[in-house]
């Protein structure tokens, strides 16, 4: 079943963005016939033998050929890098992966925290100023606060970088100076994430705390004597967990797709960065294989979420 929805879905990318408006073909024709000053014709001619790209090819041809490319483990070339579409995805990926899974993990952890913390203490100024910080943060778009991070930190008070994964004056490789560089200008991207989705997390794990509170195995505990600690945790803390899991789990999976709002502004060249450029440019095996991408792991995390759901609740094991 995975396999037969990674199939449709990637049909169905392919079939839209092959219908996309813009011809990439037409695009570096226009600009060869003005810089080279050549006729039309003669521009087009020049810029599918520079592309390696005929749009005349019927789109079915085009999806056969994509399909057994994919089978073979090609994505096909980029057109505007010039480069194997892999070799820009394998490259993009640890860069969304180091911002991304630190902020999720940063914010999940956090979330479930004070989510659970607030539900078992019921204070009135902890749930207002948790909707507050929802009504603030949920309602910004993350670029948004984003640029007003860099606007803070990076111009006005000049504390961290702005621009790029690392600083042009470091040796890339396994070295004190690189690591140190890389997660200085990490900071701003994973604070912009995690500002903009613990709200969700706690917001979360505080409605499932508090359905779990009116549970008579809590009230049964409490009877038996058990310390506040151990409620928390083990019976309240543990069953509240269970239904965020799924939500970890795709979150997860999009994470791959990175921000490319975000990646872009910050210059960081990830997924979201590169899929960004591929968009503006209409590169669409660029395009092809950042989708592709998201669309295995984002099933295939569904599948693991499932997976990891039965094991994890003893209830759906005995069934």
């Amino acid at each position: 079943m995975p396999l037969v929805t990674i199939l449709f879905a990637i049909v169905a990318m392919f079939i839209v963005i092959q219908n996309m408006p813009g011809d990439p073909v037409e695009t570096l024709a226009a600009e060869i016939s003005r810089t080279e000053n050549l006729e039309m014709e003669l521009a087009y001619a020049k810029a599918k033998s520079v592309l390696n790209y005929d749009p005349d090819v019927p789109v079915v041809q085009r999806l056969i050929g994509y399909l057994g490319g994919i089978l073979r483990g090609n994505l096909g070339d980029s057109l505007a890098y010039r480069k194997p579409v892999l070799s820009l995805v394998l490259g993009a990926l640890p860069w969304t992966l180091l911002v991304l899974s630190v902020s999720l993990t940063l914010s999940f952890t956090v979330g479930v925290v004070a989510g659970l913390f607030i539900a078992w203490k019921r204070k009135r100024w902890m749930n207002a100023l948790l909707n507050l910080w929802q009504s603030i943060f949920g309602s910004v778009p993350d670029y948004i606060i984003a640029y007003l991070l860099i606007f803070l930190f990076a111009v006005t008070l000049g504390w961290l970088p702005a621009r790029g994964p690392y600083s042009a004056t470091v040796t890339p490789g396994f070295n004190l100076a690189f690591i140190g560089s890389v997660m200085r200008h990490a900071i701003l991207p994973v604070l912009a994430y995690f500002l903009t989705t613990v709200a969700n997390w706690t917001i979360g794990m505080r409605a499932n705390a508090l359905g779990s509170l009116g549970e008579d195995y809590v009230a049964y505990a409490r009877a038996r004597g058990l310390s506040q600690r151990r409620i928390l945790i083990h019976y309240v803390g543990r069953n509240s967990i269970l239904p965020m899991i799924t939500s970890l789990a795709i979150s997860f999976g999009f994470m791959f797709g990175g921000s490319p709002l975000i990646e872009n502004l910050f210059l960081y060249p990830g997924v979201g960065y590169y899929l960004n450029q591929a968009i503006a440019r209409r590169d669409y095996p660029l395009m092809q294989g950042m989708y592709f991408i998201m669309i295995v792991v984002v099933v295939l995390s569904g599948v693991l979420a499932e997976k990891l759901y039965t094991v994890l609740n003893p209830r759906l094991r005995e069934r």
